[in-house]
């Protein structure tokens, strides 16, 4: 098992410009630019938040889980990885981390895969696709459902299997742990805050997350 690697912040939220909290299944859209600070906050523990950034003037221009896994040379994130696009441009770093580990490959559940995964029955539960789809219409961004990549799954436990498979377990996260990250170039930053009900990924009981964004001069 990996090694937990835990960075506190100094960043105090009182000082922060911008603070929301996203609701259990709701998605959350917004713009974060390049030296401010955004910190997501696991308020109850074992939540899991699905993450996407694009390059705020570049939106073909978005976070690639293969070439941040190659600049990593690891399959999870942690304080100091560094969050890669599509076209090879760092997007944001993570500076403080007090969960430790974020998955990288368990990607969104979709309708299509709850059915699959676990019934036919399952098809009418609200998904992180969804989510994701209905945040970029409402913010009228151009992007459809072919410009939603493979994201990150921020608090998630989601275990490499010896024969390298993938299992979803319950969280190492708990109430207030938070992932803070740097942006290192204008961003959109995009959340569903997980609705899933049928794996221990958000402990069987989705919960709201908070998120806040600093401005340069504070970091």
């Amino acid at each position: 098992m990996t090694e937990l690697k835990l960075t506190e912040s100094l960043l105090n939220p009182a000082d922060a410009i911008y603070s929301e909290i996203i609701p259990a299944g709701e998605s959350w859209i917004h713009p974060i630019q390049k030296g401010q600070t955004f910190r997501i906050v696991d308020l109850e523990g074992n939540q899991a938040v699905d993450t996407l950034f694009y390059d705020a003037r570049d939106f073909a221009d978005r976070y690639d889980f293969q070439n941040t896994i190659r600049a990593q040379g690891k399959v999870y994130l942690t304080a100091g990885s560094k969050l890669m696009s599509s076209k090879g441009n760092c997007l944001l770093t993570i500076t403080a981390d007090t969960c430790g580990r974020h998955d990288t490959l368990g990607g969104a559940c979709a309708t299509e895969s709850n059915q699959v995964r676990y019934a036919l029955d399952k098809g009418h539960m609200h998904a992180c696709r969804q989510s994701f789809l209905a945040a970029l219409l409402q913010y009228d961004s151009g992007l459809e459902k072919r410009d939603i990549p493979n994201n990150i799954n921020f608090f998630m436990n989601v275990p490499v299997t010896p024969e390298g498979g993938l299992t979803f377990e319950d969280g190492i996260s708990e109430a207030g742990k938070y992932v803070e990250m740097r942006a290192e170039r204008d961003v959109l930053g995009l959340i569903s805050n997980c609705p899933q009900l049928n794996n221990p990924c958000n402990a069987y009981n989705p919960t709201p997350v908070q998120v806040f964004i600093w401005d340069a001069i504070n970091v």
